[in-house]
């Protein structure tokens, strides 16, 4: 009788224990499905927000899908201070700004690969389709399409203007003046990005602060597979108000930047350089119209992309006293983690491989309040980490300097 009771009392406790388990597995279950569909739900929502209906859409034959949206229903307008924005085009006097040169050896036959495909009606503006997939890939919803802010090893470093601990640049730097425009020729390549969340540049920074903490329009091309999907060069353009931590982004994946062109920002562009080969360059410039405050961006020296308003900046809607030319490559193992990310800067050669091999900028000018395009009177090479990535400011007697930057990253023994 005590052995069937023992049974019996053994038997009950199974099941209570079966039961359970059964329960848990299924509120697991459950709020793993609530979580599930709350995380689409919001994915929905998102792609929402930022796919705006279009008028045509455009299949680029690199597997971009481009929406023609009516120029007044773009991303721009969600944002708060453009609630009763009046769209502004680049000014005649801006456009006309120029001085680019093409020299022996380098072209400037830039084009964006989505163009072969077709083109957008007048009074729409081409605009690269964010999918599902671009949003699973960020670290979070809200972060989508954003610079990661800078870190820093300790909380001193940052008031000591020590470098970030996630970017490493090479850069020509000019400071001091109340510059209101910037631009370069930006020597076209493909470089390599080693690790998931690594991104590489090669861009015009103007800044209204050389700190820590910043304002900044940017614009170049980049290699950032995180963002886009693949490992194409891309036209870009981004703007913060706040180094980075909560406003800004890239292209049009936030409201602020007001696009006007036949453009697409984010998109793939082309022919690229190649080693002791042929050489494509794009003219890129960043210029502040005095009377609105507005920052118009403009390629290959008259054709108008769009502006960041003066609603949206702080400071900057009066003028820069900053402005960086170079690269960056942004990654958690830079600095003094070991092992270094391998991730490439320009071309992935060092600067002093010079021409043909190296990434160059060409042409490089400033704009005061002259309103005359100049090379800017003092400039200082600056590279972060010297043995992962150099600068280099060609500068012989009677040729203008040309600036030259880049590197493979980790580069034993030097770059562990």
């Amino acid at each position: 009788m005590e052995r069937r009771h023992e049974t019996e009392m053994w038997k009950r406790k199974g099941t209570v224990l079966f039961l359970w388990v059964f329960f848990a597995v299924c509120m697991r279950l459950n709020v793993e499905a609530k979580s599930s569909s709350t995380l689409e739900t919001q994915i929905e929502a998102k792609l929402k927000q930022l796919n705006k209906p279009a008028v045509k859409t455009i299949k680029s034959e690199d597997g971009d899908i481009i929406d023609c949206v009516n120029i007044y229903d773009q991303p721009a307008f969600d944002h708060p201070a453009l609630k009763n924005h009046t769209i502004k085009m680049m000014p005649n006097y801006l456009l006309e700004l120029k001085k680019s040169s093409t020299e022996e050896g380098l072209k400037s036959e830039i084009f964006q690969t989505w163009q072969k495909s077709g083109s957008c009606p007048k009074g729409t503006i081409p605009i690269r389709r964010i999918v599902r997939e671009d949003l699973l890939r960020a670290a979070s919803l809200d972060n989508f399409g954003r610079k990661p802010p800078h870190q820093y090893e300790n909380s001193t470093d940052q008031a000591n203007g020590y470098v970030p601990e996630n970017r490493s640049s090479a850069y020509l730097l000019t400071v001091g003046y109340n510059y209101i425009g910037a631009q370069a020729d930006i020597n076209l390549w493909n470089p390599k990005v080693a690790q998931t969340n690594d991104f590489t540049t090669a861009q015009i920074w103007l800044k209204n602060n050389n700190g820590p903490y910043f304002e900044s329009v940017e614009s170049g091309w980049t290699v950032n597979p995180k963002l886009y999907g693949d490992g194409a060069t891309r036209f870009f353009a981004y703007w913060t108000r706040d180094s980075y931590r909560s406003t800004g982004c890239f292209d049009l994946t936030c409201s602020g930047f007001v696009q006007t062109g036949q453009v697409v920002l984010g998109g793939t562009i082309g022919p690229i350089s190649s080693f002791y080969g042929q050489q494509y360059d794009i003219n890129v410039g960043m210029f502040l119209e005095p009377n609105s405050g507005n920052w118009y961006l403009k390629l290959k020296n008259n054709i108008a992309i769009g502006y960041w308003p003066a609603e949206i900046m702080g400071s900057l809607r009066h003028s820069a006293i900053a402005v960086q030319w170079g690269g960056q490559v942004s990654s958690m193992n830079v600095g003094k983690k070991t092992p270094h990310t391998s991730t490439q800067m320009g071309s992935g050669e060092f600067a002093n491989g010079r021409f043909q091999q190296s990434c160059f900028m060409r042409n490089i000018r400033i704009v005061d309040y002259s309103l005359q395009l100049k090379y800017p009177r003092d400039v200082t090479p600056m590279t972060q980490e010297p043995f992962c990535y150099t600068a280099v400011n060609d500068a012989r007697p009677g040729i203008e300097p040309e600036f030259y930057f880049g590197g493979p990253g980790r580069d034993l023994p030097h770059c562990p």
